[in-house]
């Protein structure tokens, strides 16, 4: 499980951009690990995966991914734009998950190409699918799932047993600007990140206290994303991930772990009851299931 630190990283990307940003920014419209790319869809194609039920080829292309870098700040390639990429070859929490969901809806659709997957990309990273400035993007996990399950991406499981409101309220990045390199160098964005925070509040949703979890394993099945909330000030998601339900039943949490002795994506041991346990300020977790694209 990641440390303090790194989940704020890998959520919220709060980082110092190299000096290399402009070189970076001429290669980010490209798909960056086409080897992986080429392996997984030469399986899709080769084992019919386009035939499965998107939350088992969800399962399928997460275990492809075993054991690949945790690599954070991955989409952070320019300082002054926003430039839809992506990278298969070090992922983080939210790339991971991201990633895998995007990769499974380009496979159901029968798509082959990298363009395929940005174009999937684009549609689930920003809000309402339309990729503009920096502010476009929805950092904030509860965001991603509002407004994806709003384009018919995802389901958020709200009905659970035991679930109960979630009252913590964002504001982190409006907080913090000083963080983020695109806040920093642009007043007029921070007041747009702020703008969206008020309305992230002012949604009423439900997850899962960490006490109760245990009890819902038996409903979550293999491609669900996971949410693990947080009481720390100003954040809603501190780390996310996929449930991964093995033959023997046991519903495993699969992240890109920025632990020191993992820095890959990994299917945790035991089930995700006792997995998303590492931090006294986890609180429990949000969940949304895959819909058919």
């Amino acid at each position: 499980m990641p440390n303090y630190r790194n989940s704020i990283l890998c959520l919220l990307t709060a980082l110092s951009l190299s000096s290399g940003i402009g070189a970076m920014a001429e290669q980010a419209t490209a798909l960056k690990g086409e080897a992986v790319f080429g392996r997984i869809t030469k399986k899709a194609k080769d084992n019919n995966w386009n035939k499965l039920p998107i939350s088992e080829l969800m399962g399928k292309i997460a275990q492809e991914l075993v054991a690949t870098p945790y690599v954070a700040s991955t989409l952070e390639l320019s300082s002054s734009d926003e430039i839809c990429s992506a990278n298969l070859e070090g992922l983080d929490c939210v790339t991971f998950f991201e990633s895998t969901l995007d990769l499974a809806r380009m496979i159901k659709k029968g798509k082959t190409k990298p363009t395929d997957l940005l174009a999937e990309i684009r549609r689930t990273r920003y809000r309402e699918g339309r990729p503009g400035d920096y502010s476009s993007r929805l950092h904030y996990t509860t965001d991603w799932f509002v407004d994806n399950q709003e384009k018919g991406v995802v389901k958020i499981l709200s009905d659970l047993p035991g679930s109960e409101d979630f009252k913590q309220r964002v504001g982190f990045m409006s907080e913090h600007p000083q963080s983020y390199p695109q806040l920093a160098a642009n007043a007029a964005l921070t007041n747009k990140i702020k703008q969206f925070e008020v309305a992230i509040n002012k949604r009423h949703l439900k997850f899962v206290p960490i006490a109760k979890v245990a009890a819902i394993e038996p409903l979550l099945k293999t491609g669900d994303i996971v949410g693990v909330c947080t009481n720390i000030d100003g954040l809603d998601i501190v780390h996310t991930g996929l449930i991964l339900r093995t033959e023997d039943g046991v519903a495993h949490f699969m992240d890109a772990s920025s632990k020191k002795s993992n820095m890959k994506v990994t299917i945790e041991p035991g089930p995700i009851s006792q997995s998303i346990k590492w931090s006294q300020n986890n609180t429990g977790a949000m969940f949304a299931r895959p819909l058919e694209p």
